[in-house]
């Protein structure tokens, strides 16, 4: 189930440490380019982080591979989950959604998160983009608790 709606008061979107430094190894990884992909998992809890190619191979814009993009759509129906996040990094810009960003937001349901690499340390925030409508909402990175 791709883009079910979640809940309009979640405080967060709940990504599990080990999904977000991967995360943040592909964007830094595809750097000077722009890196792009896909995070999935239930309700606003983050259980899969999935890469994808920039076919565009550039540093101002991305465009994920439509193969791979479809094979990631079909891992998610098949293992029950949805897509939460679609993800990209600004190599040398804010971590906001340009215009172009807006423009391209399809996905109603699902979280935009992106990751600047313009600053030493990566500065990582997500968005809700409905309508041409942007409202930043939280990121909870939830470490491992040790038993």
């Amino acid at each position: 189930m791709i883009g079910d709606r979640r809940s309009e008061t979640a405080d967060c979107l709940i990504i599990p440490k080990k999904i977000f430094d991967g995360m943040l190894r592909h964007c830094k990884g595809g750097y000077p380019n722009e890196a792009c992909g896909i995070l999935a998992g239930k309700g606003n809890t983050i259980s899969k982080l999935y890469e994808i190619s920039n076919t565009e191979k550039s540093p101002v814009s991305y465009l994920m591979d439509a193969t791979e993009q479809l094979k990631v759509m079909k891992d998610i129906r098949n293992n029950d989950l949805s897509m939460l996040a679609i993800f990209h990094s600004h190599p040398s810009s804010s971590a906001c959604p340009s215009g172009k960003d807006v423009d391209l937001a399809f996905y109603e349901d699902a979280a935009y998160v992106i990751v600047s690499l313009m600053e030493r340390e990566a500065i990582v925030k997500a968005f809700s983009i409905r309508g041409g409508d942007i409202k930043e909402i939280g990121i909870c990175v939830e470490h491992e608790s040790v038993a």
